[in-house]
C-alpha cells in the first residue's frame, strides 16, 4: 500500500512563498498521477493541482493558477508544489495524493485514492 507523506509546511506573510514536498513508498512504480489539496477550518476539503504521472500536464484550481507550480520528479517518485504570492485564504491543511490507476492521463484532477496525513500551511496578512 502507498504511503505518502508530506513536508515543507509553516508559516509565513502574505506576499510570501512557501515548497511542499511529498515523499511516496511502499509501490514499485512512479507512475502514478499526484496532486495536492487542501481543506480550510470549517470547510470541505478541494482540488489545488494536479499532474499526469508523466509530468507533461498540469492542472490548477482557479484560485492558485498563476501562483502555485507543482512537479514530479518520477527517479525519486515525489512531488512538490511550489507556492508564491501567498495570501491567507491560502491557509490551511495541505494533503498530498495519488491514484490506484497507473499511467493514467488527462484526469489528475479528480478520484484520488490514496492521502498523505497533510501539513499546515498559515498565511497571516
Amino acid at each position: 500500500q502507498v504511503r505518502l507523506v508530506e513536508s515543507g509546511g509553516g508559516s509565513v506573510q502574505s506576499g510570501g512563498s512557501l515548497r511542499l514536498a511529498c515523499a511516496a513508498s511502499g509501490r514499485a512504480s512512479s507512475a502514478y498521477p499526484m496532486g495536492w489539496f487542501r481543506q480550510a477550518p470549517g470547510k470541505e476539503r478541494e482540488f489545488v493541482a494536479g499532474i499526469d504521472w508523466d509530468g507533461n500536464a498540469e492542472y490548477y484550481a482557479d484560485s492558485v493558477r498563476g501562483r502555485f507550480t507543482i512537479s514530479k520528479d518520477n527517479a525519486k517518485d515525489t512531488v512538490t508544489l511550489q507556492m508564491n504570492s501567498l495570501k491567507p485564504e491560502d491557509t490551511a491543511v495541505y494533503y498530498c495524493a495519488t491514484k490506484k490507476q497507473p499511467y493514467a492521463l488527462g484526469s489528475a484532477y479528480t478520484a484520488f485514492t490514496s492521502w498523505g496525513q497533510g501539513t499546515q500551511v498559515t498565511v497571516s496578512s
